[in-house]
Protein backbone atom coordinates (compact mmCIF):
# COMPACT_ATOMS: atom_id res chain seq x y z
CA UNK A 1 0.00 0.00 0.00
CA UNK A 2 1.35 3.63 -1.17
CA UNK A 3 0.11 6.99 0.12
CA UNK A 4 0.49 10.20 -1.85
CA UNK A 5 -0.15 12.66 0.63
CA UNK A 6 1.20 16.05 2.04
CA UNK A 7 2.62 15.87 5.58
CA UNK A 8 0.84 18.75 6.13
CA UNK A 9 -2.61 17.52 5.55
CA UNK A 10 -5.16 16.65 8.57
CA UNK A 11 -7.22 14.55 6.27
CA UNK A 12 -4.11 12.86 5.49
CA UNK A 13 -2.88 12.23 8.82
CA UNK A 14 -6.04 11.33 10.31
CA UNK A 15 -5.81 8.75 6.55
CA UNK A 16 -2.59 7.34 7.67
CA UNK A 17 -2.95 7.16 11.44
CA UNK A 18 -6.08 4.54 10.60
CA UNK A 19 -4.65 2.26 8.17
CA UNK A 20 -1.83 1.79 10.65
CA UNK A 21 -4.48 0.84 13.30
CA UNK A 22 -6.42 -1.26 10.71
CA UNK A 23 -3.23 -2.83 10.38
CA UNK A 24 -1.76 -2.21 7.18
CA UNK A 25 1.45 -0.58 6.69
CA UNK A 26 1.65 1.97 4.67
CA UNK A 27 4.96 3.26 2.16
CA UNK A 28 4.30 7.21 2.39
CA UNK A 29 4.86 9.55 -0.93
CA UNK A 30 4.65 12.79 0.01
CA UNK A 31 3.84 15.06 -3.14
CA UNK A 32 5.29 18.22 -2.40
CA UNK A 33 8.81 16.56 -1.09
CA UNK A 34 9.14 13.87 -3.40
CA UNK A 35 6.91 15.05 -6.25
CA UNK A 36 5.02 13.08 -9.12
CA UNK A 37 6.51 11.91 -12.20
CA UNK A 38 4.36 11.31 -15.19
CA UNK A 39 4.17 7.67 -15.17
CA UNK A 40 2.84 7.98 -12.07
CA UNK A 41 0.08 10.90 -12.88
CA UNK A 42 -0.86 8.69 -16.18
CA UNK A 43 -1.66 5.63 -14.00
CA UNK A 44 -3.67 7.32 -11.21
CA UNK A 45 -5.22 9.15 -13.71
CA UNK A 46 -6.27 6.14 -15.95
CA UNK A 47 -7.84 4.88 -13.05
CA UNK A 48 -9.51 7.40 -11.21
CA UNK A 49 -9.88 10.06 -13.97
CA UNK A 50 -8.00 13.87 -14.47
CA UNK A 51 -11.63 15.14 -12.73
CA UNK A 52 -11.21 13.42 -9.72
CA UNK A 53 -7.54 13.84 -9.24
CA UNK A 54 -8.05 17.61 -9.62
CA UNK A 55 -8.48 19.69 -6.47
CA UNK A 56 -10.59 22.66 -7.23
CA UNK A 57 -10.66 23.95 -3.90
CA UNK A 58 -6.77 23.79 -3.37
CA UNK A 59 -4.76 26.85 -3.35
CA UNK A 60 -3.06 25.99 -5.98
CA UNK A 61 -5.89 25.71 -7.93
CA UNK A 62 -7.22 29.15 -6.99
CA UNK A 63 -3.61 30.56 -7.94
CA UNK A 64 -3.65 28.93 -11.77
CA UNK A 65 -4.69 31.27 -14.58
CA UNK A 66 -8.39 31.22 -15.82
CA UNK A 67 -7.44 30.30 -19.19
CA UNK A 68 -5.38 27.40 -17.82
CA UNK A 69 -8.79 26.50 -15.76
CA UNK A 70 -10.93 26.88 -18.34
CA UNK A 71 -9.05 24.47 -20.64
CA UNK A 72 -8.60 21.90 -18.47
CA UNK A 73 -8.64 18.28 -20.26
CA UNK A 74 -6.87 15.24 -19.80
CA UNK A 75 -4.16 16.42 -21.77
CA UNK A 76 -3.69 19.70 -19.80
CA UNK A 77 -4.22 18.03 -16.72
CA UNK A 78 -1.71 15.38 -16.35
CA UNK A 79 1.57 18.17 -16.97
CA UNK A 80 -0.33 20.38 -14.76
CA UNK A 81 -0.10 17.70 -11.85
CA UNK A 82 3.42 16.57 -12.43
CA UNK A 83 4.42 20.65 -11.99
CA UNK A 84 1.95 21.26 -9.49
CA UNK A 85 1.64 18.31 -6.97
CA UNK A 86 -0.60 20.20 -4.34
CA UNK A 87 -3.06 20.68 -7.21
CA UNK A 88 -3.49 16.67 -6.64
CA UNK A 89 -6.62 15.75 -4.32
CA UNK A 90 -5.61 13.71 -1.67
CA UNK A 91 -4.99 11.06 0.03
CA UNK A 92 -4.50 9.26 -3.08
CA UNK A 93 -3.66 5.39 -1.42
CA UNK A 94 -2.78 2.76 -4.17
CA UNK A 95 -3.23 -0.74 -2.76
CA UNK A 96 -2.40 -3.37 -5.62
CA UNK A 97 -2.79 -1.00 -8.14
CA UNK A 98 -6.38 -0.57 -6.97
CA UNK A 99 -6.67 3.37 -6.20
CA UNK A 100 -9.07 5.18 -4.10
CA UNK A 101 -8.70 9.26 -3.72
CA UNK A 102 -10.35 11.44 -0.43
CA UNK A 103 -10.85 9.44 2.78
CA UNK A 104 -14.79 9.62 2.93
CA UNK A 105 -16.56 6.85 4.96
CA UNK A 106 -16.80 4.69 1.59
CA UNK A 107 -12.89 4.79 1.52
CA UNK A 108 -12.03 4.06 5.07
CA UNK A 109 -14.77 1.15 5.15
CA UNK A 110 -12.56 -0.34 2.26
CA UNK A 111 -9.58 -0.47 4.59
CA UNK A 112 -11.08 -1.46 7.18
CA UNK A 113 -10.05 1.79 8.99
Amino acid sequence: MKIYHLKTCDTCRRAIKALKVAGHDPVLHDVRADGLDIATVEALEAELGFAALVNKKSTTWRGLDDATKEGLSRETAIPLLVENPTLMKRPVIDHDGHYTVGWTKDVQAGYGA
